[in-house]
């Protein structure tokens, strides 16, 4: 497992980590639905991130190309979950069009699976 791997995993660990906490906080405040939307975005692509790491690990896909979809999804998740739990917790954001750029570095994340699966794997 290489040093990228290791960075990855942990961090999913995190997101993961992080979205139980979320959810739990969500729970327990009135309109919670933007807490929860942020912890429900952690929860889904965690998991996804481990597997994208198992992947490259394997050779079973590009592992560059999956490395590196693995951390457009971090990134995208920092700045969409990131803001906000920043406006449910503290009513300010992240900062302007945080959000939206998360969301779009996540759908870019998406697309470089597609990418990493398409592209044969180096031997």
């Amino acid at each position: 497992m290489t040093v990228i791997d290791r960075i990855l995993l942990a961090l999913a660990a995190l997101a993961g980590l992080l979205g139980v906490a979320a959810s739990a906080a969500a729970a327990h405040r009135d309109g919670g639905e933007t807490l929860k939307t942020s912890a429900q975005f952690l929860l889904f692509h965690a998991p996804l991130i481990v597997g994208l790491v198992a992947l490259a690990g394997s050779g079973a896909t590009h592992g560059r190309l999956t490395r590196l979809a693995g951390a457009a999804i971090l990134a995208g998740l920092a700045l969409f979950s990131g803001d906000l739990a920043m406006r449910a917790l503290s009513g300010a954001p992240l900062f302007p069009m945080a959000a939206p750029a998360g969301g779009f570095v996540l759908m870019a994340g998406w697309l470089l699976i597609v990418a990493a699966a398409l592209v044969p794997a180096r031997d």
